[in-house]
């Protein structure tokens, strides 16, 4: 089981839910791959392949049982979330990079991207990581705990802004003295002939938005 199972239903206004509709967060699938693309090209653009955190995932698998999605009533994906293994810092501090987060922009957004971020937290608590870090806006990440500060002795292994790497502990002080470059852990893909395990179904909860 997992923090995806246990998780209860998120609440929204009436207005909220009226103007939406109904998805489910899950497990992303295997035969999703070319979709959870074309997601991102149409929400990110063309540049995001040369981003600092492309480097730290390239060629890597994401961390197990992080990688989830965002479906309509119609079993679309029209948002994506993943995790990935890296070392935080120079002593190898175990953390989990997140990114992309996306949302399909031809979908009201009302609260998609919240709620990955939500579920994608608990599942990587659930999972027993420690920390997570990300590059990002800090006027969406800081309301879910992350903050520059716990990030501010990490760099990235390419141009970044400073004030966008962000951290958060999973648990407390996991990232204390943790400074030096981000490095890729995870497992890489040539080990699974450049194929992401297979997602064990469509395991998901209901929001609606």
């Amino acid at each position: 089981m997992s923090a995806l199972a246990i998780s209860a239903p998120l609440a929204f206004p009436p207005l909220v839910r009226a103007l939406a509709p109904l998805v489910t967060l899950g497990a992303e699938a295997s035969h999703e791959a070319s979709a959870r693309e074309a997601l991102l090209d149409r929400a990110m653009g063309p540049g995001r392949r040369r981003k600092a955190s492309e480097a730290l995932r390239r060629g890597r698998l994401p961390a197990e049982g992080l990688s989830l999605a965002a479906r309509d009533e119609a079993d679309t994906l029209v948002g994506t979330v993943r995790l990935w293994n890296v070392a935080a810092g120079d002593d190898g501090a175990p953390a989990l990079l997140l990114g992309p987060l996306a949302v399909d922009p031809a979908v009201p957004r009302a609260g998609i991207g919240s709620a990955l971020m939500r579920r994608a937290i608990a599942e990587a608590q659930f999972r027993g990581h420690r920390a997570i870090v990300l590059v990002g806006d800090p006027g969406f990440y800081e309301r879910f705990g992350f903050s520059a500060e716990r990030a501010a002795a990490l760099v990235m292994p390419g141009p970044f802004e400073r004030h966008r790497l962000l951290g958060l502990e999973l648990d407390p002080g996991a990232l204390s003295g943790a400074a030096g470059l981000i490095r890729p852990t995870g497992r890489r893909a040539s080990a699974t002939g450049g194929r992401r395990p297979r997602a064990p179904g469509h395991a998901a909860s209901v929001a609606s938005f």
